[in-house]
């Protein structure tokens, strides 16, 4: 692990954005920013208030959709099954 991340603040924000979505898992900041888990944690840390940092960690702690290899459904399959389907600009109802 590097002590020392180099990062723009537009990276940040973004590593940050990422990690609070519920469906990003680490390893897709990973293969995006080339940082462990581990070292997400630690720029959240940083970069939250300590309050917001808590609240998310406990949120993301063991949590299955946070990491690829827990994750019981396949990516990209992420759009709920009641959800309405959108077709010519009219919401089609469900039958």
């Amino acid at each position: 692990m590097k002590n020392k991340i180099e990062l723009t603040s537009i990276e940040i924000d973004r590593i940050i954005e990422m990690a609070w979505e519920d469906r990003t898992t680490f390893d897709a900041i990973e293969a995006q920013f080339k940082i462990s888990e581990s070292q997400t944690i630690q720029i959240m840390r940083q970069n939250m208030q300590p309050k917001s940092f808590k609240m998310w960690r406990q949120r993301v702690q063991n949590r299955a959709t946070k990491h690829a290899k827990k994750r019981n459904f396949a990516l990209g399959t992420h759009k709920c099954t009641l959800q309405k389907t959108i077709t010519l600009n009219k919401i089609s109802k469900r039958k």
